[in-house]
């Protein structure tokens, strides 16, 4: 039993690594995650801040796999072109971009405001 949920860890960093390896836009997204984290702590945002940034990337991570996942999946499926297959594929990229824009509009609500004070700009 114990095995078996070790083996289920395994599965799922294998997982994280094959998106890395796999994806281009993970490693923008690590980038982009690395950057919100920075400023998170040199800004030494909220508790509630923090939610929301830590909520955001945790999505766009979560979108990003399940769209490589089912990507993976109709290429199983559908290993010619096919039309339907292919806007499976677009559907499920086109929710990674509603994520990553929400992600994106979350980071400037919340940093943006202190980046211009920073500067001496009045928001």
């Amino acid at each position: 039993m114990l095995k078996k949920r070790l083996d289920s860890f395994k599965y799922a960093f294998k997982g994280i690594r094959d998106l890395f390896k796999s994806e281009p836009n993970a490693t923008i997204h690590l980038i982009a995650a690395i950057v919100a984290l920075t400023l998170g702590f040199y800004f030494s945002i909220s508790t509630t801040e923090w939610f929301f940034v830590i909520f955001a990337i945790v999505l766009v991570f979560s979108a990003e796999a399940f769209n490589t996942a089912l990507e993976h999946l109709t290429n199983l499926v559908s290993p010619k072109f096919n039309e339907l297959a292919g806007k499976t594929k677009d559907a499920a990229a086109a929710a990674v971009l509603f994520i990553a824009i929400g992600a994106a509009i979350v980071g400037t609500i919340i940093f943006l405001p202190k980046i211009m004070a920073l500067f001496g700009l009045v928001f």
